[in-house]
């Protein structure tokens, strides 16, 4: 059980809590709701809301940089952290590595910012999640379909996930479903809402057709902290294999002195209030931006041996696990 990077030593910290939180709530939880404490139960609610965002930041994580140095302790990996937000890991594999990655705000791209076009900003915050789930869901089975026999070894990999994500499910309905529902549905819904979401904050009004312009960074040290420096995006599509830990250096190497310096948000909290609350829905140089109307997705489904870097723990035979993969500016 070698890691790759000492500082993984921080996600199996959050990823144990995230277990021991709902174990704790489970059995702390009165069998009569109206028998709750709130004053207690609250807080550890939102601990668990949290670390389960955290299982899905290194969901994403994992199947960039598998984080062992052993195939199958990152295959175990892979199904603890489909426990963790809820829907398995390897799925993660085509809606982001090889749609929002390779082909990034194009049609292509299923999480692409463009699909949503409210006026009001905060309801396109609130709805990315909902507008993204049928792409998502379209490019998970037409994925999985394929790799079946394309690729038996992924295919199994994610049924495992998969199995074994039902089975916990519907043992715990069975157990107690109001519970089920609260600790572990809602948590889950949180994780897959809050890291589908982040392709808003990370994307909208850039650039996607120039080298660094791309991707909008968040840089400020306490939120890099709690979420493994997901906020350093513009050198993870630069480099999608670089280990989190070594992000906030490559970062400030290779990206800093090009970058537009509106594309590096000091605080999330600010970016959030002025761009949702205030409806400032903008490009880095300040003008308005609305996208235009969005068409249908297109065709992007690759053959395993053109993406075997992006495969996560189940990637071909022969390939370097951490693999970098250079962002390639889309056709204006």
């Amino acid at each position: 059980m070698r890691l790759r990077y000492a500082a993984d030593i921080r996600t199996l910290f959050f990823v144990a809590l995230y277990f021991g939180t709902l174990a704790f709530l489970w059995v702390a939880t009165p069998e009569h709701w109206a028998n709750v404490d709130w004053r207690w139960w609250a807080p550890a609610f939102v601990v668990l809301l949290v670390t389960s965002f955290q299982g899905a930041v290194s969901t994403h994580n994992a199947v960039h940089c598998p984080i062992f140095k052993s195939r199958p302790m990152n295959k175990l990996w892979q199904v603890v952290l489909t426990l963790t937000y809820g829907h398995p890991v390897s799925s993660y594999v085509p809606g982001h590595n090889l749609s929002h990655h390779k082909h990034t705000q194009s049609r292509r791209d299923v999480m692409r910012t463009t699909k949503l076009r409210f006026r009001w900003h905060l309801l396109n915050l609130l709805f990315f999640f909902l507008r993204c789930v049928p792409s998502i869901m379209k490019a998970d089975s037409s994925y999985a379909k394929a790799m079946r026999t394309r690729h038996p070894r992924w295919f199994r990999q994610l049924v495992i996930e998969g199995v074994a994500l039902w089975v916990v499910q519907i043992a715990l309905f069975v157990l107690d479903w109001q519970k089920a529902l609260v600790l572990w549905i809602v948590p889950h819904l949180y994780a897959q809402w809050g890291i589908v979401t982040m392709n808003l904050l990370q994307h909208d009004g850039c650039d996607e057709t120039t080298e660094y312009d791309h991707s909008r960074n968040f840089v400020g040290k306490v939120v890099n902290w709690f979420t493994f420096n997901n906020g350093f995006h513009t050198i993870h599509h630069m480099k999608p294999g670089l280990h989190w830990s070594l992000t906030p250096e490559a970062h400030a190497e290779l990206v800093a002195p090009h970058i537009h310096p509106e594309l590096d948000q000091k605080s999330l909290v600010k970016y959030l209030f002025v761009t949702f609350v205030l409806n400032r829905r903008v490009r880095p140089d300040g003008t308005p931006y609305f996208p235009p109307p969005d068409g249908p997705d297109e065709e992007w489904l690759p053959r395993p041996e053109e993406t075997a870097d992006d495969l996560g723990a189940e990637g071909l035979p022969g390939e370097e696990l951490a693999a970098q993969v250079a962002h390639a500016p889309q056709p204006r």
